[in-house]
């Protein structure tokens, strides 16, 4: 029996810091959209808001936080940038204008990601030195990740004061597990995060998960979310629809048994089951 509770935290590798064991995306939700979901969420239990440069809505995370009245030490916020600037000096300030769309010009995000690794090594070392800039001065509680693979996080070693990254963030579900990346953070003591957990709906009537979701008693999205969790990833459900928001974060009262995990992972597909990203790890 796994015994999770909504609270729940882990530790970041080498570091002080603790992630909330669930989040909740807001990958392209429209900007006022986006401030009412954030409320619901918070409103829901969720203590962990995953945001991006990319997704052009981090001030209005900002601004659903600070109308909640919630503390901003009791929410922990993620951030993304995609690509560098011109030099390390000018990337940290694209960094900064970030924080400061979240936290205010005195504030910091708990946790700021690459947000991929397509921007060649020369263009990941840049970004990482300057969120290692804004990390040392307590603006960034935490960096790390996204689509990275082995061979990404490796080149690392060469130049990182941070390392490992306190997380990568990858897309996870049955049908595409990642497994090479996966244990490789694993055995390193990385933090994986999950996203795109309920594969967008696009697998809500796949008989097998069907199966599974009417013995559990649950829907196929909160299989799919517990699931994530008994795997030890960090899943980042994304919902701008109230009652799913809420349902979403309802995945605490049940416990995939062994046979349920068995024929989960089988439907795993490799590189071909993802519908985002399959990350390189050459």
């Amino acid at each position: 029996m796994h015994v999770f509770k909504i609270t729940d935290t882990l530790p970041l590798p080498k570091s002080s810091e603790r992630i909330p064991r669930l989040g909740f995306g807001v990958y392209r939700s429209p900007p006022n959209q986006c401030k009412q979901s954030v409320r619901k969420a918070l409103d829901a239990g969720y203590r962990h808001i995953d945001t991006a440069q990319f997704y052009a809505n981090e001030a209005e995370v900002g601004e659903a936080l600070r109308d909640s009245g919630m503390p901003r030490e009791e929410v922990f916020i993620t951030t993304k940038i995609l690509s560098p600037a011109a030099s390390i000096e000018a990337t940290y300030d694209k960094l900064l204008a970030s924080v400061h769309k979240i936290s205010g010009p005195d504030g910091y995000v708990d946790l700021f990601l690459i947000h991929s690794s397509s921007s060649g090594s020369a263009g990941r070392k840049m970004l990482w030195q300057a969120l290692e800039k804004l990390h040392a001065e307590g603006k960034a509680k935490s960096i790390g990740v996204s689509n990275f693979g082995v061979g990404h996080i490796e080149e690392m070693r060469s130049y990182a004061q941070v390392f490992p990254p306190h997380v990568n963030q990858i897309e996870l579900h049955p049908w595409c597990q990642q497994r090479v990346i996966d244990d490789y953070c694993q055995r390193n003591g990385i933090i994986v995060e999950a996203y795109s957990p309920i594969v967008r709906n696009y697998k809500a009537n796949d008989p097998t998960l069907v199966e599974i979701a009417k013995k559990n008693g649950h829907s196929t999205q909160q299989v799919l979310i517990r699931y994530a969790l008994q795997k030890g990833w960090v899943p980042l459900p994304k919902s701008d629809t109230p009652e799913r928001i809420v349902a979403n974060a309802d995945v605490f009262d049940f416990d995939l048994d062994v046979e349920d995990m068995a024929v989960l992972n089988d439907l795993d597909q490799g590189s071909a089951g993802a519908i985002v990203e399959a990350v390189n790890n050459e």
